[in-house]
């Protein structure tokens, strides 16, 4: 059985520290941010999201627990507006992955985000997750926006090939 809890102040510092280096790691996974620069930029962006740490108004963060009440993953979650909250990060860890955690919290992130008093949650997921986007299909998200990019060649041989 999966259940949340609010995050301690301790299990925030972790969190806070991991999250950065995760979120750095996706973005440049991702193409949108260089090597050099992730680690930088993902810390003014937590910083800016969070400048009052798990105490931040309309943010919620909370701890993911199984059955045994270990701690197997993180929710982060924010009242956008009256109607609206964004889930900002699910994680769980990798030793936890694949026993239905991530779906059970997907389900009270729905519940919790009914308590704060909204009717829609939204979420972003990189493309390159699979296994992300896949369960989030599987719970009914509908996908609002694709962004999609292509590196180019040297020279347009692609091109050239297919309109000699």
């Amino acid at each position: 059985m999966t259940t949340l809890r609010r995050m301690s102040e301790e299990e925030f510092v972790q969190y806070n520290d991991f999250s950065i280096v995760a979120f750095a790691k996706e973005k440049v996974a991702a193409g949108n941010w260089t090597e050099e620069e992730a680690l930088e930029k993902a810390k003014t962006t937590h910083a800016e999201l969070l400048p009052e740490g798990r105490h931040t108004e309309d943010h919620f963060l909370y701890t993911i627990l199984n059955e045994k009440g270990e701690n197997v993953g993180s929710l982060w979650i924010c009242k956008q507006s009256p109607d609206k909250a964004f889930i900002y990060d699910i994680r769980v860890s990798d030793d936890y992955q694949g026993q239905g955690h991530g779906k059970k919290a997907m389900i009270l992130a729905e519940e919790e985000a009914r308590k704060i008093g909204v009717q829609r949650i939204g979420l972003h997921v990189f493309g390159h997750n699979t296994v992300a986007r896949k369960l989030y299909e599987n719970l009914s998200y509908q996908t609002t926006n694709v962004v999609m990019e292509k590196d180019l060649p040297a020279k347009n041989e692609e091109y050239t090939k297919k309109n000699p």
